[in-house]
């Protein structure tokens, strides 16, 4: 029994270990995904980043990343993004 209470500490690391492991696969897909595919419902995310404000989207200026298709205002917005998407996703999945 004592030995059990002494390998205690391990099992609970190793348990927070396997749980963190597990959230940081998980959040590498967009949460704020539509019905028809869009992140982030059609908005430009790096608008966020260049103007400062939500600007839609347009189809013509999609990039299709991480299980959704991105929509950008622009031809420069969609480069920026497709060069480092990470940069410019949202976090938290969009929320």
């Amino acid at each position: 029994m004592n030995r059990i209470k002494q390998h205690i500490p391990v099992y609970v690391f190793a348990l927070i270990l396997i749980i963190s492991m597990a959230s940081c696969s998980s959040s590498n897909n967009p949460v704020n995904i539509g019905s028809d595919g869009l992140a982030i419902k059609g908005y430009d995310t790096v608008a966020y980043f260049t103007v400062g404000k939500p600007v839609k989207g347009d189809k013509q200026f999609s990039h299709d990343w991480n299980g959704a298709k991105w929509l950008f205002s622009s031809k420069d917005h969609l480069d920026l993004f497709a060069a480092s998407p990470e940069k410019y996703a949202p976090q938290y999945g969009g929320y």
